[in-house]
């Protein structure tokens, strides 16, 4: 029988064989196909698509930034023009009004309040409703006021907050201290022979003490300067019997002022 194979014959045996359940082919070395499977590439697996992740919010230092933006006012026009552009009081957001000062930039008096009520959010000016109105009259009674052009006369009125708290809240910790460089920069430009903390919330920021009925009456200094805590107007409102404390806290600024 001819042993040489034709291509038809090689073929039908090849497919015989395929029909026999044959898969791979004998080679002449052994094939390790555990090693094969191993080294196969892994297939590359997608991420799926979405919006970039967020970033953490980096945590802002408000009493740097602030102690930055008041340094670098030379001015009390400057000054006013950084407190407008800080941004990070939030009660800035609930307020119609930014209230920086009121009455003679050059005057001797120098008054500190809390922070403006609806009448002054509305009217952008401090001491306008009727603790306002009453301390006019106060001042008046020692020869006083904000409209007086002559600065000896006359009286400086601004607050530890230019902007009002939600419902005329009590300011909180955290507004004091980052609104308190402005503050301090604030009596530095203006320069007062006497400055007035009016009622707790100044006394807090200025002096680090509250108890206004225990520290009123007390000459103390704030920045190198003579200072007298007194009640708020808004108090002596509610509390006729201590309009007498008041009136003598006057006579007392009246006598350091003539000193």
């Amino acid at each position: 029988m001819d042993s040489g194979n034709t291509y038809w014959d090689d073929r039908a045996l090849l497919e015989w064989q395929v029909e026999l359940g044959a898969t791979d082919a004998i080679q002449d070395t052994p094939v390790d196909r555990y090693t094969l499977e191993a080294s196969k590439p892994k297939p590359k697996v997608e991420t799926p698509s979405g919006p970039p992740a967020i970033p953490e919010p980096v945590e802002v230092d408000t009493v740097a930034v602030a102690k930055m933006a008041a340094k670098n006012a030379a001015d009390l026009p400057a000054l006013s023009a950084a407190m407008q552009a800080f941004e990070h009081c939030e009660i800035k957001r609930g307020a119609r009004s930014f209230v920086f000062s009121d009455g003679n930039p050059d005057a001797r008096v120098m008054i500190v309040g809390e922070a403006p009520g609806r009448e002054e959010d509305r009217a952008g000016k401090p001491f306008v409703g009727r603790a306002g109105q009453l301390l006019d009259r106060m001042l008046g009674a020692i020869n006083l006021g904000r409209a007086e052009r002559d600065a000896a006369r006359s009286v400086y009125i601004t607050n530890v907050l230019p902007w009002r708290p939600p419902s005329n809240r009590t300011p909180s910790n955290d507004e004091i201290a980052m609104m308190l460089p402005f503050l301090q920069r604030h009596i530095a430009l203006a320069d007062p022979d006497v400055v007035i903390l009016m009622g707790n919330t100044p006394c807090q920021a200025l002096l680090g003490r509250t108890g206004i009925t225990r520290i009123r009456g007390t000459w103390t200094e704030v920045l190198g300067k003579p200072c007298l805590p007194m009640f708020h107007p808004a108090y002596l409102l509610r509390n006729t019997a201590a309009k007498r404390e008041a009136w003598a806290d006057l006579l007392e600024v009246n006598a350091r002022l003539k000193t």
